[in-house]
């Protein structure tokens, strides 16, 4: 070269070296890091799909450890009432025991009463004070607010899960297409003939025999049927003027049945099939979803609405309309990254003394001392119907909370794990630094820098050849 001003081989050679440097830089960056995008510009569309990645992975992550939390709470709630329905399993086993009168005296009673007292106890303790981090778990409080509920229409209601957004009222409309009936048979004469009659009375509950002398009125016959009606499940009415007798069914709905067999002597049955006739269900819509009934009751079970209510005669016989609002409440989780459309709710109604039973045959408190069906009383038939009816709503919560953990929470989770799996080795695959690739850039990248600097050193010196010249 005989030109000293500009040395062009000496540009070329240090712009080569500064990109083998960038290149070197880039790769120990990578190293140092683990991740193949630092900056927008090392990928721009890859930072994009990463950082979309990345805040789906964050959404997963909070969604599974919502669904922990739900587990943790259902499994709070089931505890407790696991010991409830224990206890409620002791308390017909002393109202089952308190029936043997012939073989208890007074004292042994109160006894028993005392233990039925302290068990009514236990059961309000446990629906107050159960609760995860101060929330209160079996008192009523996660059960869902209704409004304008017509108590005339409605006499049991059970909201078991409502999805309801952005705190908005969510109307039921309950339609009787057709309505509910007793069983009924009965007698068209208002006396018996001049012999000896005797029936069998049989019910959904158990049946009896009653023997009547001839001529009986059907009066007569009505109040004899009438005072075992809790023993058989049939009860007799009257027409105007007693020319007929009225054998019904004490319930409504295809399970209740009444049969009446002449054993002896003449009674021309009508009505039924050979002197048996069963109830018919009430027929019913709720929010236009034909609803499974079984007498008065009926119930729905789908993805945004479940609930199970009993109507009053007053409704189930007619072909009327009611609504009412469900406003809000219930026990709310978070199991999906989208907090609107992932969550999932549940009811879970108070357990106390006063909650357990029903309206038709009363409440457990009810078999308290000084109330109404203690074991003191003569209604201890009706004491056991309670004590049932609380112990299938207790079995039936604890199964519909066993069934949201198993099916609705773990299936959640174990999907949202998946899920999360999959994404992270999304945005793994983008934006994480192959180790392999990145090494082998870097010692490619030092060996191209390392010969670029010998080649700048050598151009550098390269002018000084012109100096031969001037000697």
């Amino acid at each position: 070269m005989s030109r000293i001003n500009t040395n062009v081989t000496s540009m070329i050679a240090a712009r080569v070296l500064n990109t083998q440097r960038t290149g070197m830089d880039v790769a120990l960056e990578r190293l140092s890091t683990g991740l193949r995008i630092n900056k927008g510009a090392d990928d721009p569309s890859g930072l994009i799909a990463s950082e979309v990645l990345r805040g789906e992975k964050t959404a997963l992550s909070a969604a599974i450890a919502n669904g922990q939390r739900a587990t943790n709470v259902i499994s709070t709630a089931e505890g407790a009432l696991n010991e409830v329905s224990n206890l409620l399993t002791q308390l017909e086993d002393l109202v089952s025991s308190a029936a043997n009168e012939g073989g208890l005296g007074e004292d042994e009673i109160e006894a028993k009463q005392l233990q039925v007292d302290s068990i009514l106890s236990t059961i309000n303790r446990i629906s107050n004070s159960s609760e995860f981090q101060g929330k209160k778990l079996l008192n009523g409080s996660l059960d869902y607010n209704l409004s304008s509920v017509a108590t005339s229409a409605i006499s049991d209601l059970n909201i078991r899960s409502a999805k309801l957004f952005e705190g908005q009222t969510r109307t039921v409309t309950i339609e009787v297409t057709n309505s509910a009936e007793y069983g009924r048979v009965y007698y068209a004469t208002s006396a018996l003939g001049a012999s000896n009659t005797t029936i069998q009375i049989t019910g959904e509950r158990g049946s009896e025999v009653l023997s009547f002398a001839g001529g009986t009125k059907v009066s007569a016959i009505a109040a004899a049927v009438n005072q075992v009606k809790e023993l058989t499940g049939v009860s007799a009415t009257l027409s105007a003027g007693n020319k007929t007798v009225f054998f019904n069914t004490t319930e409504y709905g295809s399970d209740a049945f009444v049969s009446v067999d002449v054993i002896s002597g003449t009674m021309a049955i009508s009505g039924g099939t050979s002197g048996t006739d069963y109830g018919l269900d009430a027929s019913v819509m709720i929010n236009g979803q034909e609803a499974t009934t079984n007498g008065l009751t009926a119930s729905i079970n789908t993805d945004s609405l479940s609930l199970e209510l009993t109507m009053t005669e007053g409704l189930g016989q007619q072909l009327a309309t009611k609504t009412f609002g469900i406003t809000g409440g219930g026990a709310t989780f978070s199991l999906a990254p989208d907090v609107l459309t992932g969550r999932a709710s549940i009811g879970i109604q108070s357990v106390a003394t006063g909650s357990l039973g029903d309206s038709t045959n009363g409440y457990i408190s009810s078999l308290a001392s000084g109330q109404t069906n203690n074991l003191s009383s003569t209604n201890l038939g009706t004491a056991q119907r309670i004590v049932k009816s609380g112990i299938k709503q207790v079995a039936s919560l604890r199964g519909r909370l066993g069934a949201f953990q198993k099916l609705t929470v773990d299936s959640t989770v174990n999907a949202l794990n998946v899920a999360l799996e999959n994404t992270a080795a999304a945005e793994s695959a983008i934006r994480d630094a192959d180790f392999a690739v990145e090494t082998s850039n870097l010692t490619r990248s030092q060996i191209l820098v390392q010969a670029a600097t010998t080649v700048l050193r050598q151009a550098n010196s390269a002018p000084q050849n012109a100096l031969a010249l001037l000697g």
